[in-house]
């Protein structure tokens, strides 16, 4: 019997293996929190999410890596706890805590960070003006050995008078502070899970994370952003929220208040004696002048005055931050927890 090759005579026979299916990329054991604090932002916490989720499913940097979001909510009044709570009953990887009150715009997220269980901790504005594609920006430098990536704004589309402001208060502050000062640095950026150790063991109810991050911040890394526009809502943000944070970090780490107090009365008090003693010396020579004593006595009452009132407020800031810190009054009170057993 002689056996026939059934292909014979044919030239378009080929052969493969089979497709094999592709092993699913594995997960490195860490996780990364995303922290948004929020305050009235009902338009911007459940975009904010699909934002952070998405960059994290494509990326390749961070679709690696195990993650979560977290909201802490400042007493929000328009709707944003129910978005939330609705957001964490359809993906439990978004967790939200809820304020008892409005704590303030430092201690809310400061709070929160205390609280993440993570390998690392990414802090970020609800408004986008934090732009999340700087997410994985920040995992690299993380990933080379930064314990914290500090967004630096050198760029802003803010409102410009707004933004020249505030570089000349960085810059007054870093001139007069104590410690070393982060320049446009508003607490956008990466805490590796050491740095949010020691944060734990801080006992401060007002606590100022710029400043902390520059006096005991471990190693990190400055990266430049350009600050986005508000996607949606208005700005909590007004003159007295802003004067309240200046004052706290010149309470906090400087000491030129009380410096140019003691100072500036002691050239007034010199001056005055000096000018008290020439009045008199030439009164003595021209009796005239005794007629016009008056003049020179309220100017420098009104001068002294004016110098002390100043001052008197300056070091009573000083006074309400040490009595701030003195009353061991907690961070936050919370009023309940979502998915973050």
């Amino acid at each position: 019997m002689i056996w026939e090759n059934p292909f014979e005579g044919t030239n378009n026979f080929s052969w493969e293996m089979p497709a094999q299916a592709q092993p699913e990329e594995q997960k490195i054991d860490k996780k990364i929190t995303v922290l948004v604090p929020c305050y009235n932002e009902v338009e911007n916490v459940r975009p904010l999410s699909k934002a952070i989720i998405n960059i994290f499913e494509t990326d390749e940097t961070l679709k690696k890596y195990h993650f979560d979001i977290l909201f802490i909510d400042n007493y929000s009044t328009d709707g944003t706890r129910d978005e939330l709570e609705d957001m964490c009953v359809g993906d439990k990887r978004i967790t939200s805590i809820f304020n008892a009150k409005n704590f303030g715009q430092f201690n809310s997220p400061f709070h929160a960070m205390l609280q993440a269980k993570c390998d690392c901790l990414i802090s970020m504005c609800c408004d986008f003006q934090d732009p999340v594609e700087m997410l994985p920006v920040f995992v690299k430098e993380w990933e080379q050995g930064y314990k914290i990536v500090c967004a630096i704004k050198s760029q802003s589309k803010e409102n410009k008078i707004l933004y020249a402001l505030r570089s000349a208060y960085y810059k007054m502050i870093k001139k007069f502070s104590t410690v070393e000062q982060i320049e446009h640095f508003t607490g956008f950026g990466l805490y590796d899970r050491d740095f949010l150790e020691v944060l734990r063991k801080l006992d401060d109810p007002t606590p100022f994370l710029r400043g902390i991050v520059a006096e005991l911040g471990f190693k990190r890394k400055e990266v430049p952003y350009c600050q986005q526009e508000r996607r949606a809502g208005k700005t909590h943000n007004n003159w007295a929220s802003l004067f309240d944070a200046a004052m706290l970090s010149f309470t906090s780490y400087t000491k030129i208040g009380v410096r140019m107090a003691v100072v500036s009365g002691a050239i007034l008090t010199a001056a005055n004696l000096f000018l008290g003693l020439l009045y008199i010396i030439f009164a003595c020579i021209f009796p005239s002048l005794w007629s016009v004593w008056v003049l020179p006595i309220l100017i420098s009452v009104f001068l002294v005055g004016s110098v002390l009132m100043f001052f008197i407020g300056f070091v009573g800031e000083y006074v309400v931050s040490v009595s701030q810190r003195v009353t061991g009054r907690p961070l936050v009170v919370e009023e309940k927890r979502l998915n973050m057993d």
